[in-house]
């Protein structure tokens, strides 16, 4: 298989298989990761779980994928609380082509909220526990890839501990790092929005990624 469109029934089979199997308490997505970052979701079904739609972005997950910082991206049944607190139950399932490369996904998130109300009779059904919960590198869902973006820029100034305006060049280094291995530079135009906040020139900043990857 060249490409998700090779084996367009197949997909579009399979996802309304899931979508009558869990019901309208969980949403199945399906990723063309070889198209922009802002809009790889080609099938969605009960989308109002993450405010999601058809031409919409991946989360960050994805991005860290895309950009080789993770190498087996498969994650099964991991625990994400939203924004909301509302709790999702997980599965992320990432496709390769012919070739070993990645070319799409297919994520699953049930809304466990409910039934996490009733713990002691359910906790074997749902699996879920405080422990479980993805907190050093929390899944995140935005309707908008730029709203992605400008949540990487913020988890980058909080692990240099200060706001971009101030940091030193090594700090710089270390914010541009971060952005690096979190995939935010796969995201179209992401570049001009770095180079604004740190206050850098285009030349400047890849020179700094240069240095980064260790080619100067």
């Amino acid at each position: 298989m060249r490409s998700l469109s090779e084996e367009k029934e197949f997909w579009t089979q399979l996802v309304d298989m899931l979508e009558q199997q869990f019901g309208v308490t969980t949403e199945i997505v399906l990723h063309d990761l070889t198209k922009d970052y802002e809009n790889t979701i080609i099938d969605i079904r009960n989308g109002y779980i993450t405010g999601r739609k058809i031409g919409g972005s991946g989360s960050n997950l994805g991005l860290e994928v895309l950009a080789g910082t993770v190498q087996d991206g498969n994650r099964f049944n991991y625990i994400t609380q939203m924004k909301n607190n509302r709790l999702l139950r997980s599965s992320s399932l990432y496709i390769k082509d012919d070739n070993g490369k990645v070319i799409g996904s297919l994520c699953i998130n049930t809304d466990i909220t409910d039934s996490v109300k009733f713990e002691t009779y359910l906790r074997e059904h749902n699996r879920y526990s405080v422990d479980t919960l993805t907190e050093e590198n929390p899944e995140v869902f935005t309707a908008d890839v730029n709203q992605l973006l400008e949540y990487l820029l913020q988890k980058g100034q909080a692990q240099v501990g200060k706001p971009a305006a101030v940091m030193s060049k090594e700090e710089k280094l270390q914010f541009l790092k971060y952005l690096n291995d979190k995939g935010a530079f796969l995201i179209t135009r992401s570049g001009d929005r770095v180079q604004e906040l740190l206050g850098i020139s285009k030349n400047t900043m890849y020179t700094y990624l240069d240095m980064i990857k260790g080619k100067c």
